[in-house]
C-alpha cells in the first residue's frame, strides 16, 4: 500500500488517471466517479472515466458525463487507457468481478489502484484504499478524500458538489437511512454552499420517469407483489417476457423494491428478476435483519446490511422457491 503522502505527490503533477466503477452503475457509481472526475481535472491531469455498461439515462445530465466512456461500446479504446494509465481510481466497488470483463484488464494494468469504496470484505487488488463500512455512500467517502485526506477543499467547485451531493442523495435514500447522520447532512449542506441545486437535482433523479417505467410499476405493485406474512417479507417478481413487453430499459426496475418494503409490517423485500444470463435478486430489509447475509450465504452476492443484491443460475421459478425456502431459517430474526 502506498502512502496518502506518497499519492499527494504523485498527484502534484499531470497524471494519466482512468476512473471507473461497478456495473450498471447507480447514482452514487456515476456521483462518486463524475465528482472525482471534476476534481481532478482541475490539477490538470489526463482524466478518463470507463463505466463496464451502459447506465440510467435519468443520470446523464451529470457534469461531464458527455466523456463517459462505457467499456460495451467501445472496448478498445477503454482498454489502451486502462494499459497507459498511471493511476486508477476504483469506485463504489471493492472486488474486480464487479466490473465484469474490464475487471481482468485492471488488474493486469501497471498503474498503481487506488479504491474509494464502502462495501464489505474488499479484495486486496488495491494499492491504495479509502475505505470505510459506515459511510452511508462513496460519495461520502470522495468528498472527504478531497477535503480530509489531500485537503484540497477549495476544488470542490460546482460540478464537483452535484456529482457527489447526487450520489449521497441516491445512497441514502434522501438522507432518510440510518446511515445518512449528522456529518452526512453537514457534508450536503457543503455540497450546496458551493453550488448543489439539490431541489433540481432530486428531480432530474427522481421526477424523470418514462411512461413505460410507471406503467411497469403500476403492473408489479398490482399483478406481482406477494406478501407473505408468516415471514414479514414482501416480494415482486418478473419474467424477460414483461420486460420486453414493457420496453423496460436500463435503470427502469431501480427503487421498485422499496415499494414493497414500504408495507406496513414488512422487514424484509425481494425484487427478483429474469435476466437474459440469469436471474437477479435485489433485497432491501429494515433494522438488523441481514439482507447481505442472504445474498452472500445463497445467491453469489453481498452488499450492505439493509441493501443487497444477488445472482442465481437457477430458472426464476427455481429461484422464487429457493428464496422461500429459506426464510424458515429467518423467521424469528423476521418477526421480532
Amino acid at each position: 500500500m502506498i502512502s496518502i503522502s506518497e499519492l499527494k505527490t504523485l498527484l502534484a503533477t499531470p497524471q494519466r488517471i482512468v476512473i471507473t466503477t461497478h456495473h450498471k452503475p447507480d447514482g452514487d457509481a456515476m456521483g462518486s466517479s463524475l465528482g472525482l472526475y471534476a476534481f481532478l481535472i482541475q490539477k490538470g491531469h489526463h482524466v478518463a472515466v470507463i463505466t463496464p455498461t451502459d447506465y440510467p439515462d435519468f443520470l446523464h445530465w451529470m457534469p461531464n458525463n458527455s466523456n463517459v466512456i462505457i467499456y460495451t461500446e467501445a472496448q478498445e479504446e477503454a482498454i489502451q487507457l486502462v494499459k497507459d494509465a498511471n493511476l486508477i481510481f476504483c469506485c463504489d466497488f471493492n472486488t474486480l468481478n464487479r466490473i465484469n470483463e474490464l475487471g481482468e484488464h485492471i488488474r493486469n494494468a501497471d498503474g498503481l489502484k487506488l479504491m474509494i469504496d464502502h462495501h464489505l470484505d474488499p479484495e486486496d487488488f488495491d494499492d491504495y484504499r479509502h475505505w470505510n463500512i459506515n459511510a452511508c455512500a462513496a460519495a461520502q467517502l470522495v468528498y472527504d478524500f478531497i477535503v480530509n485526506e489531500l485537503k484540497e477543499p477549495e476544488l470542490i467547485n460546482k460540478d464537483v458538489a452535484s456529482c457527489l451531493y447526487t450520489g449521497i442523495m441516491t445512497d441514502s435514500g434522501s438522507f432518510r437511512f440510518p446511515s445518512a447522520n449528522s456529518t452526512v447532512y453537514r457534508i450536503g449542506a457543503d455540497l450546496i454552499d458551493a453550488g448543489a441545486e439539490h431541489w433540481r437535482i432530486h428531480q432530474l433523479v427522481y421526477d424523470n420517469a418514462s411512461e413505460n417505467r410507471l406503467r411497469f410499476l403500476g403492473h408489479c405493485l398490482s399483478n406481482k407483489l406477494e406478501i407473505l406474512r408468516e415471514f414479514n417479507t414482501a416480494i415482486i417478481t418478473v419474467t424477460a417476457d414483461e420486460l420486453k413487453n414493457y420496453e423496460i430499459a436500463t435503470g427502469d426496475t431501480e427503487g421498485i423494491v422499496n415499494y414493497a418494503l414500504s408495507i406496513n409490517g414488512i422487514k424484509l423485500a425481494a425484487f427478483i428478476i429474469e435476466r437474459p444470463d440469469n436471474v437477479k435478486l435485489s433485497l432491501r430489509s429494515t433494522g438488523d435483519f441481514p439482507a447481505n447475509e442472504i445474498c452472500k450465504k445463497y445467491f453469489n452476492g453481498g452488499g450492505h446490511r439493509n441493501a443487497a443484491g444477488g445472482a442465481s443460475s437457477k430458472n426464476l421459478i427455481d429461484t422464487i422457491l429457493e428464496f422461500k425456502s429459506i426464510l424458515p431459517e429467518y423467521k424469528k430474526q423476521l418477526l421480532q
